[in-house]
């Protein structure tokens, strides 16, 4: 009882921050179509609102006021569109980490904590206060005993906690609604909200993003324009990442990098490049790219940091993705249908013909336009708006894709108004096409396959002796199975039999 009363108590606040932002309907409508009372309301609130037009959505602007909890929830909702919607997906996608630091004393003991040793022991120096807050952790400046300067990563305090305590909240509330609503049972919002619990559970374990960013640096060794800042294992745990300090200049400083007579055209180009690369080449790409995330340094080179937010793909993707950007290039429209088509992406009894026609009309629009106008990530968009249409399921990893292009695609025309998105992709995406679709692919991944079969051999001649001996003892015991059955059958027969001929004497006997 006094849990129900906790968790009423807290949705309650919660219920007036959504409303107060005009937002609660918005997240009410996750839960399948709009009912008209619910479509009523929202238009009375918006003839009464007198809230700040602030140029986010309301459910983005209640969401950052209910502070760094649900901040970090709503960018979790965004990399699972297919449970929000690709819309809400996106408009959550636009949450921002300016969140207040906490004391940096705090700071300290949780390194201390965690660390097990004094700060002393650990770092020559240490800059008590955070050179950047966000909204699960913030950033200190540091020393390590052997001169190297470092950016120490903490958790907030608590933030675990502060997440349990909402999360169950909201478990609280979809498990009383499935209970009382069948269609909402439907929809499973105990699952959804566990499925973000899982999402959140691994950004709060800062040893993931250490590996993350570890997993990015070895991917782009042979990129030298790109670098990945070093993590020091020796200074990490769960709730703390020590890495290498930038020396660099924010893409956020533009003037600064101007006045620093930066190349913006080679960072704009390498910053496309940089992700192309990632994404078709390695299946692992940063999702994170906004302009306080990437620092332009000596000799014209882009460090990327902060990998909370990773975005991966497999190769059957990255194959479908890169025909859909060449055919667009080449405006080959059977070509993009078709590779839909061949991952499963659009069901094989929607028509191909009428899909193709329908990509034809998202690409003919553009032709003539002069390519930097045309927007790789719109594009996409557009493309994925399209396929609902032919009963495509949305895909979160194309979604979170289609975005983080989206954002390469701002900041580099925002450091490089001359850009030209297309023509800076078109190499790398016909060389992609060349190296894993021509020819001597199909004939590298045949031996390939050919290979891995032989590697695995072994393993399946002994499965397929298990198999036979399986099926010689099932066939031996369906044998005896058919023996004791006919035996049965036989005594039966017999016993029935003898006992009528045994009742049949007994009945004379006494006659």
């Amino acid at each position: 009882m006094f849990n129900s009363l906790r968790h009423m108590g807290r949705l309650i606040r919660v219920g007036y921050t959504l409303s107060r932002h005009d937002a609660l309907m918005d997240l009410l409508s996750l839960f399948g179509e709009e009912p008209k009372m619910i479509g009523r309301f929202r238009q009375l609130r918006k003839t009464k609102s007198t809230q700040k037009d602030t140029g986010y959505s309301p459910l983005v602007d209640a969401f950052q006021s209910l502070g760094p909890s649900f901040i970090k929830i709503g960018q979790a909702m965004a990399t699972r569109p297919d449970i929000v919607g690709p819309d809400v997906a996106l408009d959550l996608m636009r949450l921002q980490d300016n969140v207040p630091p906490f004391d940096g004393a705090k700071a300290v003991q949780i390194i201390e904590q965690e660390l097990d040793a004094s700060l002393d022991d650990l770092f020559r120096d240490f800059d008590i206060t955070p050179v950047a807050a966000a909204s699960i952790a913030q950033v200190h400046f540091a020393t390590t005993k052997n001169g190297r300067r470092v950016a120490v990563k903490v958790l907030r305090p608590d933030i675990e906690k502060a997440f349990a305590r909402d999360l169950e909240s909201f478990l609280w509330l979809a498990k009383l609604m499935e209970r009382f609503s069948a269609n909402i049972r439907r929809l499973k919002p105990s699952s959804v909200v566990d499925t973000i619990a899982d999402t959140i559970a691994l950004e709060m374990d800062l040893r993931y993003e250490a590996a993350a960013a570890s997993e990015l640096k070895e991917n782009m060794a042979d990129h030298a324009d790109y670098m990945v800042p070093d993590v020091d294992w020796d200074l990490s745990r769960r709730r703390v990442l020590t890495t290498t300090l930038v020396d660099g200049v924010p893409f956020s400083q533009k003037d600064r990098i101007v006045e620093q007579n930066f190349n913006r055209k080679k960072l704009a180009e390498s910053l496309i490049h940089s992700f192309l690369n990632q994404a078709l080449d390695h299946g692992f790409f940063h999702a994170d790219l906004h302009q306080g995330n990437l620092f332009a340094c000596s000799g014209d080179k882009i460090t990327a940091i902060d990998f909370g937010i990773m975005g991966r793909i497999d190769k059957k993707t990255r194959r479908c993705l890169a025909q859909i950007l060449y055919g667009f290039l080449k405006r080959d429209y059977d070509l993009v249908a078709r590779a839909h088509f061949d991952i499963g992406y659009v069901p094989q009894d929607q028509s191909v013909e009428k899909f193709t026609q329908a990509i034809r009309a998202i690409g003919d629009p553009i032709v003539g336009k002069p390519v930097s106008e045309i927007s790789a990530g719109n594009l996409l968009a557009q493309l994925f708006e399209t396929t609902e249409t032919f009963n495509m399921q949305t895909q979160p990893q194309l979604l979170l894709l289609q975005k983080t292009m989206v954002t390469v695609e701002g900041v580099a025309l925002d450091l490089y108004p001359e850009i030209n998105m297309w023509e800076t992709s078109r190499p790398l995406v016909e060389k992609w096409m060349l190296d894993n679709l021509g020819p001597q692919a199909k004939v590298r991944d045949f031996v390939e396959t050919t290979l891995d079969t032989l590697q695995r051999l072994p393993k399946i001649i002994d499965d397929l002796e298990d198999l036979a001996r399986a099926a010689r003892k099932f066939e031996k015991n369906a044998r005896a199975g058919r023996r004791s059955a006919l035996r049965l059958f036989f005594y039966g027969l017999s016993g029935g039999v003898f006992g009528s001929i045994f009742l049949f004497l007994l009945y004379k006997s006494f006659n």
